[in-house]
């Protein structure tokens, strides 16, 4: 089966109800085998494009990650992106906001990451956790040093999902792609992988009372995911919703998605000049001598 990004996207103005969105799907490969060879044959061809990407220095494209914890995230990343030349690929973390973030506006710290031309940004949480953990946790909200008059919930969020919305219009009309996904992973699969966290011992460094404690509030991060992904999944900056209770498919979907999203791009490399193809060849004949 080939894998259609368009069956993952979220359209624009499209109201997501996560409940009717699978978290598993039927694989795309029928053996370990063979996830492997699609694997590799798309980070060949990721591979490819990136190099096609930097030549080209016009485009600037930012990869966006979202989920719930044990979703997958950072073995999505590593996996998928494992072709790409260190030179040509950036990939920031965010944590809880400094002091000094803090007393910037929410996308200020992320803002300072994003991507030049010619280069693939990767955010592992973006700015999207201020509609995500903040709405969850809304405490987190009276911390971060704004006026009385704009902690209103009943806007703040509508606020900046606007703002969200308005720096991605014109991320796009200056030369940066953004692709966003939200690995759709199920409670039970969380579970499961929580356990096995605890179960190896090579994986407990990866488990923290944090993570159960999140786990209380399953119900609350869906609704605020929803909200987030119906305001802000745009013909320009698009959300996916990757079943993720499979993470060798997961990867596949996430790599095909990338490679379809490259392949739009008006990329080629520069045309050598009649100048410089002289000039070229007169190097060429100091270097034979």
């Amino acid at each position: 089966m080939k894998i259609n990004s368009k069956d993952f996207r979220v359209q624009e103005g499209e109201k997501i109800t996560l409940k009717q969105w699978p978290t598993l799907v039927e694989p795309f490969y029928k053996s370990n085998k063979r996830y492997q060879k699609l694997l590799g044959e798309h980070v060949e061809e990721l591979s490819s494009l990136q190099r096609l990407l930097y030549a080209s220095n016009r485009y600037a494209v930012l990869l966006i990650f979202q989920a719930m914890d044990a979703a997958g995230k950072d073995g999505a990343i590593r996996h998928v992106m494992s072709g790409v030349n260190p030179q040509g690929c950036q990939v920031f973390s965010f944590k809880h906001p400094n002091a000094s973030e803090l007393d910037h506006d929410f996308l200020w710290r992320t803002t300072r990451s994003l991507p030049e031309r010619g280069r693939i940004g990767i955010f592992n949480r973006s700015y999207y956790e201020e509609v995500l953990i903040v709405r969850v946790h809304p405490e987190i909200l009276r911390t971060e040093g704004l006026p009385d008059k704009l902690l209103d919930e009943k806007n703040v969020w509508q606020g900046r999902y606007r703002s969200i919305v308005n720096l991605e219009n014109h991320l796009y009309r200056n030369g940066t792609r953004v692709i966003k996904f939200f690995l759709h992973l199920s409670k039970e699969e969380q579970r499961k992988r929580f356990l096995a966290r605890i179960d190896e011992p090579d994986k407990n460094w990866k488990f923290s009372l944090s993570d159960i404690h999140e786990r209380k509030y399953w119900k609350q991060y869906m609704k605020a995911y929803e909200a987030c992904l119906s305001a802000t999944s745009t013909a320009t900056a698009p959300w996916y919703v990757v079943p993720a209770d499979d993470k060798e498919n997961a990867r596949l979907i996430v790599s095909q998605i990338i490679l379809d999203a490259l392949n739009e791009l008006e990329m080629a490399y520069p045309k050598t000049t009649a100048k410089r193809r002289r000039e070229l060849q007169s190097i060429r004949k100091l270097l034979a001598k």
